[in-house]
């Protein structure tokens, strides 16, 4: 389809509940009411959706989300959901994902997201392992655009090297924040290192720090500090803060020391504002 005159967007798909995806040509954008109602599409200003048939959600069952419990009106369980548990209104889950809890209305977990609860309303899941509580479509913007979340990390270190600190531990899961040029993140971590064997001359076993690190973050400039809560034995260099890798994602990482075996465990918490 091409761009109707005036407009910078058009749609790309529908998808299988009938949702309309528009384009800017590079970008997948969600359209505003104006930009829908060209395209003679019908926006729905509660879910803030546009639309090309309206599908009852009775009949979206198939063979790889049998799995699931879905209570109330209007929610999506899309294919690939499985063992999620949905309860309210407005609700969707994104599909590919697995063991997520929804509770509210107009929540969201995003695609390939596992292990997520979501709970009051218009809040979205973006991250394998988080709880969100969703803080309202904030002057009905939509979701994600006001709420908080938890989500917990771990790792190891055996050296000095800064590591970035993983979302359940995961082989690859380290991205622990949205990506937007328009997104505010407040943050708190709470970090506990724990020394468990290694071959350093001075220090032993089950020496530990407690570390808090807050601060602020936009557009990858940040303003953090960090605070010792609690240490014992030798602890020298041992630190966490909060870092950037690749184009926008935020990382929680730590720094051990050479020739010591340090587990990591923190808990982070997020508070978001997107503008």
């Amino acid at each position: 389809m091409e761009f109707k005159k005036g407009f910078s967007v058009k749609p790309k798909q529908t998808t299988r509940q009938g949702e309309v995806i528009f384009t800017d040509g590079t970008n997948d954008i969600i359209p505003n009411q104006v930009q829908c109602e060209a395209y003679g599409y019908t926006y729905n200003s509660d879910s803030r959706s546009c639309t090309a048939f309206r599908l009852n959600n009775s009949i979206i069952t198939s063979a790889d989300n049998v799995d699931n419990f879905i209570k109330g009106k209007n929610n999506t369980a899309e294919t690939g959901t499985t063992n999620t548990i949905i309860m309210g209104e407005n609700n969707i889950v994104k599909g590919i994902s697995r063991n997520n809890i929804l509770i509210g209305d107009n929540n969201e977990v995003a695609n390939g997201v596992n292990n997520a609860t979501v709970l009051g309303n218009y809040g979205i899941a973006e991250r394998d392992g988080e709880v969100v509580i969703g803080g309202g479509a904030f002057n009905g913007l939509g979701k994600g655009y006001g709420q908080s979340s938890v989500v917990s990390l771990s790792g190891t270190t055996t050296d000095a090297t800064q590591t970035n600190l993983k979302v359940n531990n995961s082989s690859s899961n380290t991205i622990i924040a949205r990506s937007s040029t328009s997104s505010f993140q407040g943050f708190e971590a709470n970090v506990l290192g724990v020394r468990t064997g290694g071959s350093a001359g001075s220090g032993a076993v089950n020496d530990r720090v407690f570390f808090r690190v807050t601060g602020l973050v936009f557009l990858k400039a940040i303003d953090q500090s960090s605070t010792d809560l609690g240490k014992f034995g030798t602890t020298g260099g041992w630190a966490s803060e909060v870092v950037f890798s690749g184009t926008n994602d935020m990382q929680l990482s730590v720094t051990g020391a050479a020739n010591m075996n340090i587990s990591w465990s923190a808990t982070l918490n997020l508070y978001e504002i997107i503008v």
